[in-house]
């Protein structure tokens, strides 16, 4: 899959969040996308993902070179874009398992074998140290902050999409939760060729992954784009440091 994002704005509320965003992601390629508060990252992967409350005002979003602007969030799923949400909501009596089965089969249009598919998930519950306990649980409902970010990745896991959006998968988790996640996000998307875009705040998740392309946001904008050097600029001078003063 190769998605193109060409001079994008787009506006919530009248409100304009992203003010010409461009941005290639190929096929099994790793970028991640940085910047502080307020600077647009969520709402890019949410108008990519096809968030109904976000308004395109100009520019458009391409899927191998098809625009995808129409398409609603569902069908997007099916061409294979996967988004792990910030906050993940609470479903209450729609089972964790029923759910993930029911993502499956719809995105493959087949009948799941679901001993086999227990135990590809039993699998990943263990790679991702989580309890078994959730399994038999609602949606993410009574999940620790850790145990909603390591679901995602599961899902990620078993619904294997083309490119997979993960919006601070780092945040809630402890030092150890985020090694093993940002392990697994990584293994998961080499083994099943997954473009990947990694959204974050901070480096540390970094430190266990190897992406190869770096982009910075501010104002709606990507002000600064590279490789791992921008990681280490951001620790050391900060985010003011690609910010222009404003007149």
């Amino acid at each position: 899959m190769k998605l193109e994002i060409k001079d994008l704005h787009v506006e919530i509320d009248g409100k304009e969040i992203e003010q010409g965003i461009n941005l290639v992601i190929n096929d099994g390629e790793f970028h991640v996308i940085m910047g502080p508060n307020g600077s647009g990252k969520t709402t890019l992967a949410k108008v990519v993902m096809g968030y109904p409350s976000l308004r395109v005002t100009k520019g458009d979003i391409l899927v191998d070179g098809q625009s995808i602007r129409e398409l609603s969030a569902d069908k997007r799923a099916r061409l294979g874009l996967f988004l792990q949400f910030q906050n993940p909501v609470e479903i209450e009596g729609v089972g964790f398992v029923n759910f993930l089965r029911a993502a499956k089969e719809s995105m493959t249009d087949t009948t799941i074998d679901i001993k086999q598919f227990m135990g590809e998930i039993r699998s990943y519950t263990e790679k991702l140290a989580i309890t078994n306990g959730i399994i038999g649980r609602s949606l993410n409902q009574g999940f620790s902050g850790g145990e909603k970010k390591k679901g995602e990745v599961l899902q990620m896991a078993i619904l294997k999409p083309k490119l997979a959006m993960l919006d601070e998968p780092d945040s809630g988790l402890d030092i150890d939760a985020v090694k093993v996640v940002a392990q697994n996000i990584q293994e998961i998307a080499q083994k099943d060729k997954m473009a990947l875009l990694v959204i974050t705040h901070y480096s540390r998740i970094l430190s266990y992954m190897n992406p190869q392309f770096v982009h910075i946001m501010a104002d709606g904008r990507i002000v600064a784009e590279g490789g791992r050097e921008l990681v280490m600029k951001l620790e050391k001078d900060g985010y003011d440091s690609f910010v222009k003063p404003k007149k």
